[in-house]
């Protein structure tokens, strides 16, 4: 049987309903390259049983979004540089990724999931990046989805590193699409790799029984055609069929 992964969703207000969604970009890229079947989980917060459902799946795919986490998580005070949010999103996310590393389920952060993962295990955000003193500009630029998710810059992976071990590189070019980032970094996270102006591209859980990985730019854009970007979701998906093995 193949590993089930659970994967967060956004709140949508469309055709005068409330829908609980995610970029199908996600979907295709856990179902064809992790070969995992994808659940999504709603956004209902603590009326979900985390444990019920952690128990039944053997991973967790945090994705990305155009919302941001709300700054009240991380002890700042919400100004409309740091909008849009999904509060609805932060109470089923945060608890979730905290509870999924307690319990060493596979974890995998992608945009605002590795945000999601410092906020979660006590870091903080900032917002406008590129505004910072020689900052890129990370945002993302082109017409089209392809232009705007394209492979721009390069990102260097620390040697020794959880992401190194998958990659089997030192250096990757990446689609980072994100306005905001890693400000203080959480005492239980380590820098996996960093881009030219020092952003911080990826974490890790240093005490994590499973795999736990946060990546700021989208692997599951390119995921079918990108090496690098189809390695993360394959390790991603052996973690996965690991973990399930481990509970038979």
């Amino acid at each position: 049987m193949k590993p089930i992964v659970a994967v967060t969703t956004d709140i949508k207000e469309l055709d005068d309903y409330t829908w609980h969604a995610t970029p199908e970009q996600y979907l295709r890229a856990a179902l064809e390259v992790a070969d995992v079947i994808p659940l999504l989980v709603p956004c209902f917060g603590d009326k979900l049983d985390l444990n019920s459902l952690l128990a039944r799946v053997d991973g967790v795919l945090i994705t990305g979004s155009r919302s941001n986490v709300h700054p009240s998580h991380y002890g700042m005070t919400p100004t409309e540089h740091h909008e849009p949010f999904d509060e609805r999103r932060d109470a089923t996310s945060l608890p979730l990724i905290r509870r999924a590393v307690e319990l060493g389920v596979p974890l995998l952060a992608i945009c605002r999931g590795i945000q999601e993962l410092n906020v979660a295990m006590g870091g903080t955000l900032a917002t406008e990046i590129q505004e910072r003193a020689g900052s890129m500009d990370h945002r993302g630029h082109g017409a089209t989805p392809d232009e705007r998710f394209g492979l721009k810059h390069t990102v260097q992976i620390k040697p020794g590193s959880c992401l190194a071990g998958v990659l089997g590189a030192q250096e990757i070019t990446v689609n980072s699409v994100h306005r905001q980032g890693i400000s203080e970094l959480a005492p239980r996270l380590q820098v996996e790799a960093v881009a030219p102006d020092g952003t911080v591209e990826a974490v890790s859980v240093i005490d994590a029984p499973g795999f736990a990985i946060g990546v700021q730019w989208h692997p599951e854009y390119w995921a079918s055609r990108d090496a690098a970007s189809r390695r993360i979701f394959e390790a991603f998906g052996e973690s996965a069929r690991q973990h399930a093995a481990s509970r038979r």
